[in-house]
């Protein structure tokens, strides 16, 4: 009888054993895992971190540059109230020492040979009116070929829209609007882009990082809400609902969405006034297979597929 006994305890044991052994490799499998997801965490965090930086210093490049050919025209302009005469040097000559743009002649009451400062600054006066002259005929020919053609003598048509692929890099609340997102968008230009979205109430905010889009990039740059928008994120909508469009798998930042039989470039910028976003949108959406399209054409970047919504169909597009 303890014989008995003592086997079955010994077999509860084993089993037990077994229980705690399986556990056990389970806790190291989900350890794994974690350490997995803290180390992409913490890749993701430097990525953003270092496009975040390279934004910030190209936009201070830019600034410094300005600033540059600001203090130039001051002190262009100072030397020209002063009389002295900017001369452009030649390009090459046989006795030039050392190349130069151009230099200031300051004009010396001992050499007979130089005008005085009263023959200098007539000679400018002379020079800045045969300079405005030629400008202001152009002027003119360029107002005259805005009137006879350009963008106005375009069809209104899906191509003069810029629609193109974009990786949302990141998102995040705006200050003051509960209802809409403010987005760091890559589409392919040096610098990022802000856009600002009213897609709070409609797509979780973990699902706008760092994921593909199709943005619309030549509407004119609006504030929302003290934010400056510099394009348009591309969405099946209908009143209950809302779906960012998907870009085909292999598409990247910078793609062009273009549509068979509409071949046309794209506007610069899109003018307000002539509401063209308003007259082409109407014919813009989904058809029973969740593909964008406009009127019937599908949304398409070349050589590698359509753009769709996840599972919007016969809806529309804005």
């Amino acid at each position: 009888m303890n014989i008995a006994r003592h086997l079955v305890k010994m077999s509860s044991d084993r089993a037990l054993l077994n229980r705690l052994e399986q556990r056990a490799t389970e806790a190291d499998q989900v350890i794994e895992y974690l350490k997995q997801q803290v180390a992409l965490l913490k890749e993701k965090a430097i990525l953003q971190a270092s496009q975040r930086e390279e934004k910030r210093l190209r936009v201070e490049n830019v600034k410094l540059k300005k600033e540059i050919e600001d203090l130039k025209q001051s002190l262009i302009e100072a030397e020209a109230r002063n009389g002295v005469k900017q001369i452009p040097l030649p390009t090459a000559t046989p006795m030039q020492a050392s190349p130069a743009i151009c230099v200031s002649s300051q004009p010396k009451l001992s050499a007979p040979a130089i005008p005085t400062e009263k023959v200098n600054k007539k000679a400018l006066d002379e020079e800045k009116k045969k300079k405005e002259k030629p400008d202001k005929k152009g002027e003119k020919k360029e107002k005259k070929q805005q009137a006879g053609g350009g963008d106005d003598a375009k069809p209104v048509d899906i191509s003069r829209l810029d629609l193109r692929i974009g990786c949302i890099v990141t998102a995040r609340k705006h200050p003051d609007a509960d209802s809409l997102y403010v987005e760091e968008v890559d589409v392919g230009e040096p610098t990022l882009r802000t856009v600002v979205s009213g897609l709070v109430k409609h797509v979780p905010l973990e699902e706008m990082q760092n994921r593909m889009a199709v943005l619309l990039c030549n509407l004119k740059a609006a504030k929302m809400r003290g934010v400056v928008s510099q394009a348009m994120v591309m969405c099946a909508s209908s009143p209950e609902k809302v779906e960012i469009l998907d870009p085909p798998k292999d598409a990247i930042p910078g793609d062009r969405v273009t549509f068979d039989g509409y071949s046309g470039e794209p506007d610069k910028e899109l003018n307000p006034k002539k509401k063209t976003w308003e007259q082409i949108q109407p014919d813009l959406g989904t058809n029973t297979e969740c593909v964008a399209t406009y009127k019937g054409v599908p949304f398409e970047v070349k050589g590698k597929g359509v753009c769709k919504a996840q599972t919007m169909a016969n809806s529309g597009i804005k």
